[in-house]
């Protein structure tokens, strides 16, 4: 009877002891799709005997090809009934599209037996682009938000103010010492007519157009160039100095000049919106995107074009000159 006890006792030793030594590892997404760009969790829970051991790796800059860590691993723990609980939080984020399978984790114990590993499940995570609408609907295009401006101090511009009164006061006190031996000339001013606003634009056009940039895999250097052209030609034909304004702005001025919402304006706007995709969400246009971009572009100068009596034959090359793009 009394080896049938000691028998019990050390099954029921043994089963303890087996459970006791159980590690579980698991790894998880806080979501299974995202879209691109966007943050999420990615956490690690190690549940072990507190008297084990474990080696384990730690992420620095990747989970995988194109998923990033932001930034971790943030560790937790916790201790109950004789077993402690490991978490780890990473934050991280993608920027190309496509489903994405993160191995499996392991942690391991060394020791006089040899070495033991133990296992998570595989993680995966679908990265999606965001649904581009159609060129003619702006329901869900929204432009950059702008920086923001901290407010100038007093501090900060009384230096300037003080600079520019000493200079004006000099230039005055110069002005009126050196007038009597200034003699007064009336210079007669050659005027160069600079050359119209359109036909820059067509010339810069052609010369992208013979560059074959998007053809060669350049894709960005493609819209920004040619937004680049559009913007320089608003600038000198509507007096809109879009050059370091955003989309939205650039249309809000445009239409403040009294351009109405018509055909040409949204040439222009699916145009900006277009190259705005393509050089701040890696958006790939299909080549089709990339003509019709350029035509639109074409179209909008041609179709705003400052034209005067003597350049009827000048229109009717530069209409001609479409037809054949």
């Amino acid at each position: 009877m009394k080896k049938f006890i000691i028998s019990i006792f050390l099954f029921f030793s043994i089963i303890v002891s087996s459970f006791a030594q159980d590690v579980k590892i698991t790894s998880s997404f806080d979501s299974v799709k995202i879209y691109i760009g966007d943050q999420i969790k990615y956490t690690v829970t190690i549940d072990k005997p507190s008297d084990l051991k474990l080696s384990f790796p730690v992420f620095r800059d990747t989970l995988c090809k194109n998923i990033e860590i932001i930034s971790g691993p943030r560790i937790d723990s916790s201790l109950q009934n004789g077993r402690t609980r490991i978490i780890q939080k990473y934050l991280i984020t993608s920027f190309d599209s496509g489903r994405y399978q993160v191995k499996p984790l392991f942690a391991e114990v060394k020791n006089e037996g040899g070495l033991k590993r133990y296992y998570s499940d595989y993680s995966t995570l679908k990265v999606m682009r965001v649904k581009i609408a159609p060129a003619d609907t702006t329901a869900k295009i929204f432009d950059i938000v702008k920086p923001y401006k901290a407010p100038v101090t007093l501090g900060e511009i009384l230096p300037w103010i003080l600079i520019v009164l000493l200079a004006g006061t000099l230039t005055w006190a110069a002005l009126r010492y050196f007038k009597k031996f200034i003699k007064s000339e009336t210079v007669a001013e050659s005027f160069i007519p600079s050359e119209p606003a359109h036909v820059i634009a067509f010339r810069e056009l052609e010369k992208l157009k013979s560059e074959e940039l998007w053809q060669k895999g350049e894709i960005k250097r493609y819209y920004t160039t040619l937004t680049e052209i559009l913007r320089q030609y608003l600038e000198s034909r509507f007096r809109v100095f879009s050059l370091e304004l955003t989309t939205f702005e650039t249309l809000e001025a445009l239409v403040k000049t009294g351009f109405k919402k018509n055909g040409s304006y949204n040439d222009l706007k699916s145009v900006l919106t277009g190259a705005d995709l393509v050089k701040f969400a890696k958006y790939n246009p299909a080549s089709e995107e990339n003509e019709l971009h350029f035509q639109n572009s074409w179209n909008f100068v041609l179709a705003t074009r400052e034209i005067e009596m003597t350049d009827e034959p000048e229109a009717e090359k530069i209409s001609m000159k479409e037809a054949s793009i």
